[in-house]
């Protein structure tokens, strides 16, 4: 169980925002939750990872999902894709990605996508609880 004694003291007497900042962040461009806590090196491997997996299932013609479908594969891929933050809003404001997957490489990109964003909402979660001391740095 954490306790506050495991906070490092550079990080201890930061505001209480820094971990709702760090969830923020990493949720709305991803590794940037790391750069709050002061992890450079992992918040690079998670900006790669994660852009890189999202681009190449836009490469690859998958769908972006829209919340307005009632079907419900459809609404927890809309979620999955949601988790990339500013990288799904890219997507939909530049029109990327496909309304339907029209040829079988295009699912895999559609996985991908899905698959990005959930990373992306796990990476923001483990700056999180870096930020607030749950996690040990």
């Amino acid at each position: 169980m954490a306790t506050h004694s495991q906070i490092p003291a550079s990080l201890a007497g930061e505001s209480k925002t820094l971990p709702i900042m760090a969830l923020l962040a990493g949720w709305l461009i991803p590794g940037a939750g790391h750069l709050f806590v002061r992890k450079p090196i992992r918040a690079v491997l998670v900006f790669v990872s994660i852009t890189s997996m999202f681009f190449i299932g836009i490469g690859l013609q998958g769908k972006i999902y829209q919340p307005n479908t009632g079907d419900l594969l459809d609404m927890l891929n809309f979620a999955g894709d949601l988790g990339a933050g500013l990288l799904y809003l890219l997507a939909r404001l530049l029109d990327w990605g496909h309304a339907s997957v029209q040829i079988a490489v295009a699912d895999y990109g559609t996985r991908f996508i899905v698959v990005a964003g959930l990373l992306n909402i796990m990476a923001a979660v483990d700056a999180h609880s870096l930020a607030n001391g749950r996690k040990p740095l």
